[in-house]
């Protein structure tokens, strides 16, 4: 199953390359678009550095467990999602096997994910598509991906971006959350967002930012209260104090595997 890539060590140049958390708020003041773009690149960047080994948590091994995966993802835990997953993954090994599934059987799998009919209609209903339409394999296009059961475009771009290697960027809650919080956009809808953030990122950055921007969202970009006393990020962030600035407080509202590195980086 995949898994997060060997830590890199960030190297002095890259260190200096970070910009040290601001100590207080400052208005922002109207920004072209080739400010934002230049200013966003250079956060992508930033958080290159933050999340080198940022990746899908999601567990899979295949381009159908991977979209299973994200079906059951909704409204659950990446966590609980892949201590459901292993059995799911065994008892059901390819789209057929959904295609055929029994119902109440299949239910039972899935249903520490939450709202486990609607997902087993899209599992079942998946299967059967892509059995009857596509000899049972995944397509590798946007466009086919979100006409099958049970796939949006943001789980159509998670596939794309880790089964396929198609660039993609996945606009889910932590990261529509953080580009208007960053001010890289004021859109709302989903599409909108990623239309708009393709405007300011390299195409070939879009699968990696999502990543690093969902590993800053669940680690120190938090909703109600964001660590930002010890963001690497807090230069750029016209939102910087909407959290504790004291590098203390701050300190202790990081969270994952990656905090003592985080904390480092920031001279903590």
């Amino acid at each position: 199953m995949s898994g997060p890539a060997p830590a890199v060590e960030a190297t002095d140049a890259q260190l200096a390359a970070v910009p040290a958390p601001k100590r207080k708020s400052r208005a922002r003041q109207a920004e072209t678009q080739l400010g934002r773009t230049r200013r966003a690149r250079r956060m992508n960047r930033t958080l290159a550095v933050a999340f080198p080994d940022a990746h899908c948590e999601l567990d899979f091994t295949t381009p159908l467990e991977l979209a299973v995966a994200t079906i059951l993802s909704a409204q659950c835990t990446d966590e609980r999602v892949n201590l459901t997953t292993p059995a799911v993954f065994a008892k059901y090994p390819d789209a057929r096997a959904y295609a055929e599934a029994n119902r109440a059987e299949l239910e039972e799998y899935i249903r520490p994910t939450g709202f486990f009919r609607n997902k087993t209609s899209a599992l079942i209903g998946l299967g059967q598509a892509l059995v009857e339409r596509f000899d049972g394999e995944l397509p590798h296009t946007l466009d086919e991906l979100v006409q099958l059961p049970g796939i949006g475009r943001k789980t159509a771009n998670v596939i794309l971006g880790n089964a396929f290697g198609v660039p993609g960027i996945t606009v889910d809650t932590h990261f529509g959350r953080l580009v208007r919080r960053w001010a890289w956009t004021t859109e709302e809808d989903p599409v909108k967002v990623e239309h708009a953030i393709g405007e300011l990122i390299e195409r070939k950055e879009w699968t990696m930012l999502s990543h690093r921007v969902i590993f800053h969202g669940r680690r120190v970009c938090h909703s109600r209260k964001p660590a930002c006393g010890v963001c690497l990020l807090a230069k750029d962030c016209p939102s910087f104090g909407v959290g504790p600035t004291d590098p203390e407080t701050a300190a202790k509202l990081v969270k994952g595997p990656e905090a003592e590195h985080l904390l480092e980086l920031v001279g903590r």
